[in-house]
This record gives structure tokens, C-alpha cells and sequence, in this order.
């Protein structure tokens, strides 16, 4: 193995929480557990929500379409089990509280399992166009699996009012605990570069860079040697960046390796740069080549609570709890469940809450942890120190925001661009006064726009 530099490309911010990765960082990718039922949530992913396309008492097979939307911004969703349509109905949303869900049950004697896709020799990215590729990634419901869950097709496909310019496939996962893209770029690297020639050939991009943190070597040498032996060209390069966090971030990463910043409500392609996950690569390389759609996904499943952390191969649909009683269940009694890491992630007070097209990680946290925790501390007055500021990856002013909001001076704390904040969580970790400027901000925007709603138009 080369020896990797550690890299200086950074940006202004960020902290150094514990990385907490060798719980899973050297678990290989295996299959997760065998589903007697799913709830496959309508909602999903940033856009439009789902309509169902099937009905209860219906038999449905696995991979087939059952929910769906027109709006542009959407994606579709699929049953990654052959089974019955039991019910139609709510179920516990991380974001949402509760939301619409199809429920099947599997057909009894149904395998239950997906096998990895693995990509056959002889990749040849022109057998593909480009509305093959928009098409294919917009039927399998392709989404940003490492954020928000943007719809990929809308991102991939040409737009003549912003041209793409760049692409940057994002390697970073920068997040505690959290391991499932590590474990992606060292085991389906192949399936990663044919998804990134096929996003860069729709996008049209003339330049790619994949950006890895450099605490990854391992992840760095397994992509440029992928890249090497599919026939290297100079528009695609792997490119170590600071380990930071929050590093993962598409703002910070652009800042980090294009030294430009997108602007405050603004998108990258804004600035002409198209930013793709690795995990979604990967998906993007099944729905084209193989007419997969995205009904499975690498979950990291992790803490000092779980009998056996790993990182899983499950079916999109499976409850938390299916999960975690596969892994062996908790050693002790938990004091937080988390879907993705302790920085960014919900905690869910419903083990029923379904695995999404998003869901990273579960994260368990014990009683030990949350006694030692920052925020089991008193609460004291600020004492202006600074720390908030200095660590915002944004530039923003986290103590005035969140007194804003505690003042409910809602126009105060807009004023202060309180809707540009990435909720990262940086300015509470740093703060020695243990106040969750997090919170306050998080409270902020959800009142600013209750207050929105009730304007009249």
C-alpha cells in the first residue's frame, strides 16, 4: 500500500468529536436479517410523497413498483419482498412522527434476500445514453443516500440553466460510529466507479473527485486501484481531505477541494458542481446495468450497547427492532436509540420505525455514555466565549440565534440566517455552558415555518 499524505484541503470550522469506527470499520458487508414483514414508507426522501400503487390484500413481488409520484421532485418506491399487502397505514417516522406506509407480509417459502450486486467484467459506459441512464435512475428511485435524500435523477440529469462543471463523489462519512461507505469503498469499489462513469456520462460533467478523508487510506488506495484497472483517465482522481467533521458535508466538502463557497440557500449546482454519494454510485451502477431498484441498503449498525456490530444488508422496510434483535440484541439496557451517529442523527422513541433509503446507522448509547454525556451537565449561563462561533463550519452566530429563539424573536434570529445552519452540532459540542444551541436553532425552524404557513398568501 502507497503511503497517503495527510491532506491539508479543509475548511474554516468543524470539531474533533471521538471517531468511534472500530466497532465496525473491519466488519465486512453481510446479509441482514430474513423479513416475516416490511412497512415501506411513502415518504422518504426530500420531495414530493408517494402515492400507493397497490392495495390492501394485494400480492405484490419483490422489486415491483408500489408507490410512486408525477412531481419532478420525487422518486419512486418498491417492495424489496414478494409477499401480500396487509394494510395501508401510519407508522413511526424519524422526521415526521408518523407517516403512511405499505405493509407486507412475506410469502411463506419466499426467499427474503437480496445477493449483492456484483459488476461482471467488461463495463463499457458507452452501451449506455443519457436518457437510458436519467430513466433507469429515476425508475429504481434512486436517492441521495448519504443526507437528505435528494432524488438522484434530478441531480444527474442535463440542465441547460446550470451546467454542470464538476462532480464530486463524496467519501468522507465523517460522522461518528458510522461505517457503511468505508466498508462500500473497500468491497464494491468496482460497482462505486462504473456508477460514477455512468453519472458523470447523464451529467455531463468533464471533471470527477472523489474525496476521502485521510484517516481512510485504506479506502483511498482500494479507489485508485479500481480506477486503474478500469482504464484511468484524467478526469476522474481521488482527492484525501482533512479528517474533520463535519467534513461529509456537501458545503464544506466543496469549500474544502474547490477552495468556492455555494452560496446562503443556494444549491451546488449554483456554482456549477454536482455532489453524489458513494453508496449512491454504487446504487446508480445496479439500477443501470443490472435494472435493480434501490430496495436494500448498507446499514451500520453500531455502539457499546449492540452484541454484534456490523455493518448489514437490509431490506428497505425492516423495523429497528428486526434489526437489533439480529444483531444480537443490546449487552445492556440502552438509554438512547439513534438512526445515523450521535452527532447529526433522531433518536426514536419507536423500535417499530422503519429502515429508509437513507438510514446510514443505528446508533445505541448506553446509560454509562449518556451519564458522562456533555448534556447531563447543568446548564449554565454563557459566558461569550467565542467557542460557537470558532466552530461553526457556516460562519454563523449560534449563541445570538439561539437566544433569539428562546426570546422568540423568530425575525432576530432569521435575521442572524438561522436558516442556513446545517444542524452539524458543532457549536453544542464546544460549548462549556452545555446549552444545546443545536436544539434552540432545530426549535427555531420549525416555528419560523409554522408562523410561514399561517401567513396569509
Amino acid at each position: 500500500m502507497s503511503i497517503i499524505t495527510k491532506s491539508r484541503l479543509s475548511f474554516p470550522g468543524g470539531i474533533h468529536p471521538p471517531e468511534k469506527k472500530d466497532l465496525t470499520s473491519d466488519s465486512p458487508i453481510q446479509s441482514g436479517p430474513v423479513v416475516k414483514q416490511v412497512a415501506v414508507m411513502l415518504s422518504q426522501h426530500i420531495g414530493a410523497i408517494c402515492r400507493p400503487l397497490v392495495r390492501k390484500a394485494n400480492m405484490v413481488q419483490a422489486g415491483q413498483k408500489i408507490g410512486d409520484c408525477d412531481a419532478f421532485v420525487s422518486a419512486p418506491v418498491h417492495s424489496p419482498i414478494t409477499g401480500k399487502v396487509t394494510e395501508i397505514a401510519l407508522r413511526p417516522h424519524a422526521v415526521m412522527g408518523r407517516s403512511q406506509a405499505i405493509v407486507i407480509e412475506a410469502y411463506t417459502g419466499n426467499p427474503t434476500k437480496r445477493s449483492y450486486f456484483r459488476l461482471k467484467d467488461g463495463f463499457d459506459v458507452g452501451k449506455y445514453s443519457i436518457e437510458r441512464i436519467c430513466e433507469a435512475v429515476r425508475q429504481a428511485g434512486i436517492v441521495g443516500m448519504g443526507g437528505a435524500g435528494f432524488p438522484t435523477r434530478v441531480k444527474i440529469e442535463p440542465n441547460p440553466r446550470l451546467p454542470k462543471k464538476i462532480m464530486i463523489v463524496n467519501g468522507c462519512e465523517c460522522e461518528p460510529y458510522i461505517t457503511c461507505d468505508y466498508r462500500i469503498m473497500l468491497e464494491w469499489t468496482s460497482e462505486i466507479i462504473a456508477g460514477i462513469k455512468l453519472a458523470q456520462k447523464a451529467s455531463g460533467c468533464p471533471e470527477v473527485i472523489i474525496g476521502i478523508e485521510d484517516n481512510k487510506p485504506e479506502a483511498i488506495e482500494a479507489m485508485n486501484t479500481a480506477l486503474d484497472s478500469s482504464g484511468r483517465n484524467d478526469d476522474i482522481k481521488v482527492v484525501p481531505v482533512k479528517t474533520k467533521y463535519p467534513q461529509g458535508g456537501e458545503r464544506q466538502l466543496i469549500r474544502s477541494i474547490l477552495k468556492r463557497n455555494v452560496p446562503t440557500g443556494g444549491i451546488p449546482p449554483m456554482i456549477g458542481v454536482l455532489v453524489l454519494n458513494v453508496a449512491t454510485c454504487a446504487a446508480i451502477a445496479e439500477a443501470v446495468i443490472a435494472d435493480l431498484p434501490l430496495t436494500h441498503r448498507v446499514v451500520t449498525v453500531t455502539g457499546e450497547a449492540i452484541a454484534r456490530p456490523g455493518n448489514y444488508y437490509v431490506s428497505i422496510g425492516t423495523s429497528v427492532e428486526q434489526l437489533i434483535e439480529f444483531c444480537g440484541g443490546v449487552t445492556q439496557k440502552s438509554a438512547r436509540v439513534i438512526l445515523g451517529g450521535p452527532m447529526m442523527g433522531i433518536a426514536i422513541a419507536d423500535l417499530e420505525t422503519p429502515i429508509t433509503k437513507t438510514t446510514g446507522a443505528i446508533t445505541i448509547i448506553t446509560k454509562e455514555q449518556m451519564g458522562k454525556a456533555k448534556f447531563a451537565g447543568r446548564q449554565t449561563a454563557c459566558i461569550r466565549c467565542g467557542r460557537c462561533l470558532q466552530s461553526c463550519p457556516e460562519n454563523l452566530n449560534p449563541t445570538k440565534i439561539a437566544h433569539a429563539v428562546k426570546n422568540n424573536l423568530l425575525d432576530v434570529a432569521e435575521d442572524c440566517f438561522m436558516s442556513a445552519c446545517i444542524e452539524c452540532g458543532c457549536c453544542s459540542y464546544v460549548c462549556p455552558a452545555n446549552i444545546e444551541l443545536t436544539g434552540y436553532i432545530k426549535t427555531g425552524k420549525i416555528f419560523l415555518a409554522r408562523q410561514r404557513k399561517k401567513m396569509p398568501k
